[in-house]
């Protein structure tokens, strides 16, 4: 049986990036986003490459949701080998300053506590057969805070602490755990589109960002999982 990858928070992209580099190594694809039409569109997309996937249309933030939705990709596939998450927020930066608890509790959901959802649903899988991956892509925030980018990079770093330590005691499973971190504008992205609206991060100059191609991340995050030498990477 081939083996699967679930792409979480599969944009326009660095979803669609991962998708394709994956479906090209032979697996098999499942996307996950709230738009689904996007999702449905990517999935045609790599059916008409040949490259056997579908969508499934889910919230990220809702995380009491994950347990049926990991359900529902293996009712379709089988099996879980890899995944990976990197959902991306439109909804803008907060300062330190200015966030909320109520604020704050959604970024927690969405890039903390859906991700160990995740975890705990698809890892018995993985050790029973001795092998699996598990990826998180993430802002360069999650490492190096930077002023008026909080709610995400606090949310981001207790997850890198998280997926790390995961990491660790993973080894010698046949497990891998890893993440790449991104310190650039991912090309083609809603992120990407929204920064250069003005509409993420308006009051923060963006000028000095560097931009980055999704193919580059994904080429990474296939290097990641080959080689397992690493838990972390940073891109570019």
């Amino acid at each position: 049986m081939s083996k699967t990858v679930v792409v979480l928070g599969a944009g326009s992209g660095l979803g669609a990036a991962v998708a394709h580099r994956f479906g090209r190594e032979g697996f098999r694809v499942a996307l996950v986003a709230r738009d689904r039409t996007r999702i449905e569109a990517l999935s045609a997309e790599l059916v008409e490459a040949g490259v056997e996937a579908a969508a499934f249309p889910a919230d990220l933030s809702r995380t009491d949701d994950v347990p049926g939705l990991i359900s529902q990709v293996l009712d379709r596939f089988g099996r879980i080998d890899v995944v990976e998450y990197a959902p991306i927020t439109t909804e803008g930066f907060v300062s330190a300053t200015e966030l909320d608890p109520a604020t704050m509790q959604h970024y927690v959901n969405l890039y903390l506590l859906t991700p160990i959802a995740i975890v705990r649903a698809v890892l018995p899988g993985m050790l029973e057969r001795g092998d699996g991956g598990i990826l998180l892509g993430q802002g360069i925030s999650a490492i190096h805070p930077m002023a008026g980018l909080s709610g995400v990079g606090p949310a981001m770093a207790a997850a890198r602490n998280y997926l790390h330590t995961l990491h660790l005691e993973l080894a010698g499973t046949g497990v891998y755990a890893g993440a790449v971190h991104v310190a650039a504008i991912v090309k083609g992205s809603a992120g990407h589109a929204a920064m250069m609206s003005g509409e993420l991060a308006a009051d923060i100059d963006l000028s000095h960002v560097p931009q980055i191609d999704p193919a580059v991340i994904a080429g990474t995050f296939w290097d990641l999982l080959s080689k397992r030498d690493r838990f972390e990477q940073q891109v570019p």
